[in-house]
């Protein structure tokens, strides 16, 4: 069964969307018009996340966690900045999707050897399953909509995983 566009649920991360849009679209258009290009917004999202997964790995939590918090919004400002441009594409989409997974998983990797190292297996393997249902939402998502259903619906969207992973 698949929702009409005008009978698709609202996610957290649609009503932040519409909330910050003013936000969102003032930074976008300061950064727009120091000719930063959205693509250098992503990666330094990713580079971020990677920052802090690492941080968290070495114990870190506090430090990791406010670097997570800070590059977070950039997931946003990406879009929003091409948006702006007139660019928006297919292929920036894929590639935002794209490091949207690695920047998740550089936070699971890092609470994951956190929780080794400090010899706590049980949370070490909720982290470890947690990465692999965050990993599946993106192939569910994908193998649905190649067979033409509507799978834009769910309990946890990525903004709700973050307020669940930050771990300040």
């Amino acid at each position: 069964m698949t929702q009409s566009k005008n009978q698709e649920t609202k996610t957290f991360t649609d009503y932040l969307r519409w909330l910050f849009k003013g936000v969102l679209d003032k930074i976008g258009t300061f950064l727009n018009k120091l000719g930063i290009p959205p693509n250098v917004i992503t990666s330094a999202g990713l580079v971020g996340n990677i920052l802090a997964g690492v941080m968290i790995a070495m114990g870190q939590l506090f430090w990791g966690g406010i670097i997570a918090m800070v590059t977070a919004p950039f997931d946003a400002l990406d879009g929003t900045m091409a948006r702006l441009r007139n660019e928006s594409s297919r292929y920036g989409a894929f590639v935002d999707s794209v490091t949207d997974r690695y920047s998740e998983f550089a936070l699971y990797s890092g609470l994951l050897v956190y929780f080794i190292m400090t010899g706590t297996w049980q949370d070490a393997l909720l982290v470890f399953f947690a990465a692999i249902g965050s990993i599946l939402v993106s192939y569910v998502r994908a193998k649905a909509e190649s067979l033409n259903f509507s799978s834009k619906i769910g309990l946890i969207t990525r903004v709700e995983r973050y307020f669940i992973l930050i771990p300040v």
